[in-house]
């Protein structure tokens, strides 16, 4: 049996939980688009973002049962699912120039979401400088591959903090892998928010946090749990601290991470189509 009390990243998670119900200044809906179930949650209060320890902001969670199971048609449902997802967001929607920070370790693979998603992004901003009025139909994209704290020496904050200031990015998405406290969960959601992200939160390793505050520019997060805290379903004492993730999870982060991909491909260049994107990232 899973238990309530684990860490999880996943607003959606913490708020189905029976004894978080009827928290004061709590929002939840839900809905399918493109065949997907969508989950939001809304924390617009001080107590339900204590008691969650989440911070105030929107959680819009997309369920991928359907592509897992290679439903005709499903990666382009979820992906235009993750686009549409994406674009209700005013940050979104008012933004011309995008940087995308794709965080983790690539020799880690639950950890490597990030950097598989930025191998299928399109990239534009050296496009749009040198030959504008050919690139006018597409948004100013950049994309930073941060690393890690233990690789490159440099808080992800504070790489991403001196590019903005390069860059001058209208809005920051931040890419990264998750922790969930359910097992039906992993590599399965796509959480979106609105609130930011701290890096490494999920397994105890919190660095700083990347938000409008820190970086100046509004930043919306998108994540993928990849591995859950052992003792969500074991009993002994010693599992706690212990993370798991599937057998399979190097073919699940590659599928995942190129769905990601694609829907942010679709929200952030709204003209473009999947075949579109298949023309111009493979």
């Amino acid at each position: 049996m899973q238990r309530s009390n684990v860490r999880t990243d996943l607003a959606s998670e913490v708020v189905q939980r029976p004894e978080n119900a009827s928290l004061a200044g709590l929002e939840l809906n839900e809905e399918r688009i493109c065949g997907c179930r969508v989950t939001a949650v809304k924390i617009n209060g001080g107590e339900a973002s204590k008691v969650l320890c989440k911070p105030i902001g929107n959680y819009l969670t997309l369920e991928l049962d359907e592509y897992i199971r290679r439903r005709e048609n499903s990666f382009s449902d979820a992906a235009n699912a993750l686009s549409q997802l994406m674009r209700r967001f005013a940050e979104i929607q008012n933004a011309q120039s995008f940087l995308v920070a794709c965080l983790g370790n690539r020799a880690i693979t639950p950890d490597a979401v990030g950097p598989e998603v930025s191998d299928s992004l399109i990239v534009t901003r050296h496009l749009k400088q040198s030959l504008p009025q050919e690139f006018a139909a597409l948004s100013s994209v950049a994309v930073l591959r941060t690393g890690v704290l233990g690789t490159t020496g440099i808080e992800s904050a504070q790489s991403l903090k001196a590019l903005c200031g390069l860059v001058q990015p209208d809005c920051v998405i931040a890419v990264d892998a998750l922790a969930s406290g359910e097992l039906d969960r992993l590599c399965r959601n796509v959480q979106i928010c609105d609130s930011g992200i701290a890096p490494g939160s999920g397994v105890g390793n919190d660095r700083a946090e990347l938000n409008r505050e820190s970086l100046g520019v509004p930043v919306i997060a998108v994540g993928v749990p990849t591995v859950i805290d052992a003792a969500a379903f074991c009993a002994d004492e010693s599992a706690a601290g212990l993370f798991v993730t599937p057998r399979n999870i190097d073919e699940l982060v590659r599928s995942v991470s190129k769905l990601v991909a694609y829907g942010l491909n679709l929200a952030l260049h709204p003209g473009l189509s999947i075949a579109d994107v298949d023309m111009l990232v493979e």
